[in-house]
């Protein structure tokens, strides 16, 4: 089957990516990130927005459940579930960060 191609997306993109190699051709670095890209705070702020968007919902649930709402527990255990492995993830990204500032700190100068 033949898909939609989204030429206006396209043609950006190989525009960036032109423009890349000319800067890089004439002595400039060429960008890492995109213009529109976030930057690396708002990101992980985004992130940890999520997480707690999904605890929330999770104890919402969990909520409506224990008053006799009509939830099915599924659903309960399901969010249950998202919520933790979300806090998890981030647990392990927040170890990891402190782990490779650690080492950075440690390296001789």
């Amino acid at each position: 089957m033949i898909e939609k191609v989204n030429s206006n997306a396209n043609i950006m993109s190989m525009l960036q990516t032109l423009q890349s190699y000319q800067r890089e051709a004439a002595g400039a670095p060429a960008s890492v990130t995109s213009p529109n890209a976030p930057s690396f705070s708002e990101a992980i702020q985004k992130s940890v927005n999520k997480v707690n968007d999904l605890q929330n919902h999770s104890q919402a649930m969990t909520s409506a459940f224990e008053r006799g709402e009509d939830v099915p527990l599924t659903d309960v255990v399901l969010s249950m579930q998202k919520s933790s492995l979300a806090f998890e993830a981030t647990l392990q990204v927040r170890n990891k960060v402190l782990k490779a500032y650690d080492e950075i700190m440690n390296m001789p100068v």
